[in-house]
């Protein structure tokens, strides 16, 4: 059984290098390949991962991106380079324990799981950060049909054939974990620990947090365009309920006058309305433009590999 890991690096240069001595120190060298995707690092991430190159020429395979393309693109950029039966995911700052990894893959190969995502008792994050996971789940409940019991963590074990499903994504705004759902729902859960930071704090800002919401949001599901038509049906009714309560009005108390400030609200609320089915309907087709334009899912400038 061949293993391989996918680790995103962002301005890791601090931790990276200590996280891939301590995998080979748990998993040992037998049939296991690290892939680091640098994502545009500024700092010295890359000669961190050279290092690593050299001191495990038989294990670790690099590959640098042109530019950041953010984090689940450049997941897939490494899915791309794994080889192994099963491939876990994991962030590049010890929040998740290097010693947990083979109970993940242990786990997947025990109960024939396509996937097995980790569960946490508690997360480490900031609490904006774990406030802006819980809307995030609560809209993969929604969005993506997802079972409302499974928390969708970045730490998790794939099987091979669930890597080549999700491979076969071409577009430019990939969320594995829809990806995920979109294939399979042979899903395992694991229990375990989330542990503080090492280093630095989260690259992850609210701009971000937002483009992963808007990915899930838009590129996995048509729910907004139907939430779109059942508020345009709403809207109608409203409007239709006011123009009866006009001319009731204006048969029972004909010498009153029509209230403009009811009529002003009216066009606001209507208003706002069609411009926010306008900017979704905008948001579907900008994506459909720049996904049948071949804009780049990740453009990689180097791979370093032992062959």
């Amino acid at each position: 059984m061949s293993r391989s890991i996918v680790i995103p690096a962002y301005n890791s240069e601090r931790t990276v290098g200590a996280l891939v001595d301590r995998l080979v120190a748990d998993l040992g060298t037998d049939m296991l390949q690290i892939v680091l995707v640098n994502d545009g690092s500024a700092d010295g991430t890359d000669g961190v991962c050279r290092a690593s190159i050299l001191r495990y020429p038989d294990i670790v395979t690099y590959v640098r991106l042109a530019r950041n393309f953010g984090e689940h693109n450049a997941v897939m950029a490494g899915l791309h380079h794994a080889r192994g039966d099963y491939v876990v995911i994991m962030d590049d700052d010890f929040q998740n324990p290097p010693e947990e990894v083979c109970r993940l893959i242990e786990h997947a190969q025990r109960g024939g799981y396509d996937v097995v995502y980790t569960r946490y008792a508690k997360k480490r994050h900031h609490w904006g950060r774990n406030l802006a996971s819980r809307l995030n789940d609560r809209v993969a409940n929604l969005m993506l049909d997802k079972p409302r019991d499974l928390y969708l963590s970045s730490f998790k074990c794939l099987t091979r054939f669930t890597v080549q499903e999700i491979l076969k994504y071409r577009g430019p705004y990939p969320y594995v974990d829809g990806l995920v759902l979109r294939c399979t729902r042979n899903i395992g859960t694991l229990a375990a620990t989330h542990a503080e930071r090492r280093e630095g704090r989260s690259t992850y800002t609210w701009r971000k947090l937002v483009g992963l919401g808007l990915n899930m949001f838009v590129n996995f599901s048509v729910a907004p365009l139907r939430l779109s038509g059942l508020l345009g049906v709403a809207a109608s009714g409203i409007g239709l309920i006011l123009g009866i309560d006009v001319v009731v009005e204006r048969l029972v108390r004909p010498g009153v006058p029509v209230g403009w400030a009811s009529v002003l609200v009216a066009i606001l609320v209507f208003s706002g309305v069609q411009l926010v089915m306008l900017g979704l309907i905008g948001e579907y087709l900008g994506r459909l433009f720049l996904t049948e334009n071949q804009t780049p899912q990740f453009v990689v400038r180097e791979v370093v590999e032992k062959l």
